[in-house]
């Protein structure tokens, strides 16, 4: 009897694990009956506990003492304290009037560690198990643990990793659970493919999203390894590109990546149909609020007919509407463009409706995700907060700019309903990333040689959203030393404070006759006008010049009237406006800034300089990554009162003039050759960047064809009349400045661009096309620095 009693508790137990209700007789008097009996006890006797009391299994029983129970008590009985994870087996049997249950408990786990990982610490994968130190151990929740890890290696790359739980004994029913791993190689992205595409080049798509195939410079990405999130990211990266390209009809049929276990490789393919291009047809604007005029609002919309569709022009006239009918009083106004399409003649025409909301406040912004970042860095990028109405054009200007920040991997606002109907709960989920660098650089001047430098950045200095920077560099004839501080928000509204000192010296050398030490610092306010595209740059600046000659040469007289110290007190302002898709490699868009600055607050120097600076980029060959670049500037300075010194003029730089060396061109003296600057300087120049054919991708390299044109001229008379003038310091014989008038110059070359993931480094060939006697020519010109 007791050996049928013990096999039937073995198949009810085996039955419970499973899931499946048994419908067996249970193991107590009458149990060969055909049909069992209801029974009961005056007791219940809990045996093998030994953390756990005996009061706590009881409360799990259904089964009562002096109260009738039957099987399926005896079966739910079973399943609860399975349930709770407390116990790895459980018995239940009747002794006469005692219900005995035998339990024997899950070992307490005493330490977790992990054995053979190098790519990921301790730290990151103790985040992503759920067995805990001193809890209960259960084999569910281990298995779980295990596709825990395995999943944390396959987003950092590594399909091949395995990982073997081990449990070690230990005293008093405790366990050390080790996670045996091995991680495998890297599982990298061999080819990524494109099918469908005939606007845009397989290349330029590849620019376009964030993962990138492997090769030579792997070591140093993260972007070559599959992550799926990362391929839904990039294809919501093509829909954006192609729509604001014009390209309303684009969908992206299918993204796929196939693993090659014996190569241990992915092949990621996007399939894409492009459609046709589109243009602006009619431009339309309706209001239903009767004191909103809108002709009046018709100036803020950046859509007009006839240039190409653009949804990201569509998003900023949707939010500059946004905030100016707000302004007008009307908080609950919705916008809404509705689009007809012409397929015949390929136009999109925009109607704007402009009409009263539902009446919905936010109750409460949730921020989460941010264990560095203060909230209040999060929250200031919304122009909503708590008791205002809810727009939603707003909040997604909100999440765009907290992606701007950099400050984030991931960035993700949601809503819920709130405590009434007309109030809703804002979510906003953030992860963040590290946003500190460290970077040693080294690059290579033709002025100064072989130029190094160490930097220390942080975008988010004690989470508070502000920018610190410092630099120190050195070559073989100039140091550098920088410090910078940038307050995004100053006095709590969009407002860019920044505080920047620096020290420079240039030793004598042969492109200069004498020593210049430059000490200085500058605070400046940066006030956005509209949005990020336009902006105010307000600034001042004081520095210290002084020119030395400790070694005998000879210095041209309009130089040695500026030797010794000078201070310079000036304070300025910039207007910039900036379109371009891109600050570190554009392909689109304008750039222009304007630009005054006024010295003698104090000081030595007296003057007013104006300078203009304007840039245009444009895929000329889409299809090819072809990108067309425009460039011109000008400017100009005149003495207050007073003569201009040689150092307060403007130079020739070689970074817009190639082919002529730094100071290569413009008023000289013809006796010294030295440089003398002038008040006027123009330039101009045209080039096509496109990749290089044949070369992998991933070498990120690029070549150039340009043509450069520019002019220096009209020094000073004050400089002019020094030149050969013994009453200006100067003993040698009557000298002439050569090169005073207007005389342009042009060049023309080819250029190489390597994208390397220090930083951009670049070379240029030129050869002068135009040029004039005196002129210091330069074929080679090599620049930029790495970052590691």
């Amino acid at each position: 009897m007791q050996r049928v009693q013990n096999l039937t508790r073995t198949i009810l137990v085996a039955a419970v694990m499973s899931g499946v209700a048994p419908i067996l007789p249970v193991a107590f008097p009458g149990l060969g009956a055909p049909e069992a009996e209801a029974a009961v006890v005056s007791r219940i006797d809990v045996r093998g506990n030994t953390r756990i009391d005996a009061s706590t299994v009881e409360s799990y029983l259904t089964i009562r003492p002096g109260r009738s129970f039957g099987p399926a008590d005896i079966d739910e009985s079973l399943k609860t304290l399975f349930a709770t994870g407390l116990f790895e087996d459980v018995a239940i049997n009747q002794q006469g009037g005692t219900l005995v249950v035998t339990v024997t408990e899950n070992p307490m786990v005493n330490r977790i560690s992990f054995e053979g990982n190098r790519r990921l610490d301790d730290k990151t994968l103790t985040g992503v198990v759920r067995t805990e130190e001193r809890s209960m151990l259960t084999r569910a929740k281990v298995q779980s643990d295990v596709q825990n890890v395995l999943e944390a290696y396959r987003r950092s790359g590594r399909y091949r990793a395995t990982v073997e739980p081990k449990i070690i004994s230990r005293s008093s029913n405790r366990v050390d659970l080790v996670f045996e791993i091995n991680e495998g190689d890297r599982t990298g992205i061999e080819r990524i493919t494109f099918i469908g595409n005939s606007t845009f080049s397989d290349g330029r798509l590849r620019d376009v999203i964030r993962t990138r195939t492997s090769g030579l410079l792997s070591f140093l990405r993260t972007t070559d390894s599959f992550d799926p999130d990362r391929l839904d990211a990039d294809q919501e990266l093509l829909r954006q590109f192609y729509y604001r390209h014009g390209y309303a009809d684009f969908q992206i049929v299918s993204a796929v990546a196939d693993l090659d276990r014996e190569e241990n490789v992915f092949y990621v393919t996007f399939t894409v149909e492009e459609g046709e291009q589109y243009t602006y047809g009619d431009i339309d604007l309706q209001t239903s609020l009767s004191d909103v005029d809108p002709e009046e609002l018709r100036r803020k919309l950046r859509t007009s007919p006839g240039d190409t569709y653009s949804s990201l022009e569509v998003e900023k006239s949707l939010e500059d509407l946004t905030l100016d009918v707000s302004r007008q009083g009307y908080a609950f106004a919705q916008i809404r463009p509705r689009a007809s399409r012409d397929y015949e003649n390929r136009t999109i025409s925009l109607t704007y409706f402009i009409e009263e909301g539902p009446r919905v406040y936010i109750e409460r912004i949730n921020v989460r995700g941010n264990d560095r970042t203060r909230e209040y860095v999060i929250r200031r990028e919304f122009d909503l907060v708590e008791g205002d109405a809810f727009n939603r054009v707003l909040i997604d200007k909100a999440e765009r700019r907290l992606k701007d920040l950099q400050f984030f991997k991931n960035v993700r606002i949601t809503t819920s309903r709130g405590s009434a109907p007309d109030r809703i709960i804002v979510n906003v989920d953030v992860e963040e990333q590290a946003t500190g660098e460290i970077g040693f650089g080294v690059g290579y001047s033709t002025s100064d040689g072989v130029i190094g430098d160490i930097t220390l950045q942080e975008k988010n200095f004690l989470g508070r959203g502000q920018f610190i920077r410092a630099k120190v560099g050195a070559g073989a004839s100039s140091q550098t030393y920088e410090f910078a501080f940038t307050e995004p928000y100053f006095l709590g509204r969009r407002i860019a404070l920044s505080l920047d000192v620096y020290r420079r010296t240039f030793d004598r050398n042969d492109y200069r006759n004498y020593e210049l030490e430059t000490t200085g610092g500058s605070i400046g306010l940066g006030l956005p006008l509209r949005d990020d595209e336009l902006r105010l740059n307000l600034v001042y600046r004081i520095f210290d010049q002084k020119l030395s000659q400790n070694v005998p040469s000879n210095l041209s007289g309009g130089l040695q009237s500026s030797l010794g110290r000078n201070l310079t007190s000036a304070i300025g302002y910039s207007l910039v406006y900036d379109t371009r898709d891109s600050r570190t490699d554009p392909r689109d868009g304008f750039y222009v800034s304007f630009g005054q600055e006024v010295a003698g607050l104090g000081g030595d120097s007296r003057y007013l300089s104006t300078s203009i600076d304007a840039r245009a980029y444009k895929e000329i060959l889409p299809e090819w990554g072809v990108i067309g670049i425009l460039r011109a500037g000008a400017g100009n300075i005149f003495g207050l009162g007073r003569s201009l010194r040689a150092s307060d003029q403007f130079q020739h730089s070689d970074s817009w003039l190639r082919g002529f060396e730094q100071q290569g061109i413009g008023p000289r003296d013809s006796l010294t050759g030295d440089s003398l600057g002038g008040r006027w300087y123009v330039h101009a120049n045209a080039e096509a960047e496109f990749p290089i054919l044949g070369l992998p991708k991933e070498l990120g390299l690029s070549g150039a064809v340009f043509t450069d044109f520019g002019a220096v001229w009209d020094a000073d008379p004050a400089i002019v009349n020094c030149v050969g003038v013994a009453a200006c310091g100067t003993t040698q014989v009557p000298a002439t400045v050569q090169s005073n008038s207007f005389q342009p110059r042009v060049s023309a070359g080819v250029g190489v661009k390597w994208a390397s993931p220090f930083g951009p480094l670049r070379a240029d060939f030129a050869w002068p096309l135009l040029k004039e006697s005196g002129d210091r020519t330069q074929f080679f010109r090599i620049g930029g620095g790495t970052r590691f």
